[in-house]
């Protein structure tokens, strides 16, 4: 049996395909998925079915992505520059595989493995153990009747900081926020939600939030994505980008949770 982590799909099933052929994925084995299963690629619906019907081989958190999906379908939003939600939206398992998506949790641990996995990351103020907590809180609003009301009012940059006070939508919204969005973030603590490119151009005044937290958490291990100009790269061994930009033209990566082998496949043209 292997346990195998597999960087943001956005729609590319095509490579998702070739990739789980290239890893010799089996009917023993174990796939996790950082979040991010759909939109900007060409063919969501079918990655939607695919998961789903991996059933209990396949571990999928939310990505920002994934919940921009669900605001659309049960908040009422509608769909930006870009989004290649079509297909999904006229499907008719549109309502099954949504409800399917929303009961998705936003973090996996797993003790024996010794490993968490959030779509963007953890807000270096918690351990993985508060994180997972503070996510429950969220993953059950989403998964009862409010979810709704969730939905509909979980867009925003506010409050941009943690403090233990916060309560109701503020609470849950700051919480998605910083498992889904954050990338960078001030000394203060403040998410900033304007930088996504590479570390290089960052303002100076900014630091990645894997840095800050391997200093804080030095022996906790974490499987992201979400930060596609990272290329994987964060410099901490036991802090693991997996998001490569197959979205972008670039590769789709999967890493083998026990060994750490990477296996990628190139993106392909549209």
């Amino acid at each position: 049996m292997s346990t195998w982590a597999i960087g943001d799909v956005q729609g590319c099933y095509d490579e998702l395909c070739e990739l789980l052929e290239e890893i010799h994925f089996g009917s023993s084995d174990q796939v996790w998925f950082v979040g991010d299963l759909i939109n900007r690629g060409p063919k969501s619906l079918e990655v939607l079915r695919l998961v789903k019907s991996l059933g209990i081989q396949a571990v999928s958190v939310l990505g920002n992505h994934d919940l921009h999906w669900l605001a659309i379908h049960f908040g009422g939003y509608r769909a930006k520059c870009g989004d290649t939600f079509e297909a999904l939206a006229a499907a008719p398992d549109v309502v099954e595989l949504s409800h399917w998506l929303r009961h998705l949790p936003l973090v996996h641990q797993d003790s024996r493995l010794r490993l968490t996995m959030v779509h963007a990351g953890v807000y270096p103020r918690w351990s993985c153990e508060r994180l997972f907590g503070l996510a429950g809180e969220v993953e059950a609003c989403m998964r009862s009747e409010a979810h709704l009301v969730f939905f509909q009012n979980m867009y925003g940059n506010q409050p941009g900081n943690w403090s233990e006070s916060l309560g109701g939508m503020e609470r849950l919204r700051f919480i998605t926020n910083a498992c889904t969005r954050m990338r960078l973030l001030s000394d203060a603590g403040e998410l900033d939600f304007e930088h996504k490119e590479e570390l290089a151009v960052a303002p100076p005044h900014l630091r990645p939030w894997f840095e800050v937290y391997a200093k804080a958490f030095p022996y906790e291990r974490v499987v992201f994505g979400h930060w596609a100009s990272l290329d994987g790269v964060t410099g901490q061994p036991n802090l693991h980008g997996l998001d490569t930009g197959c979205v972008w033209g670039r590769t789709l990566t999967a890493m083998n949770l026990e060994t750490l082998q990477r296996v990628s496949v190139q993106a392909r043209s549209s």
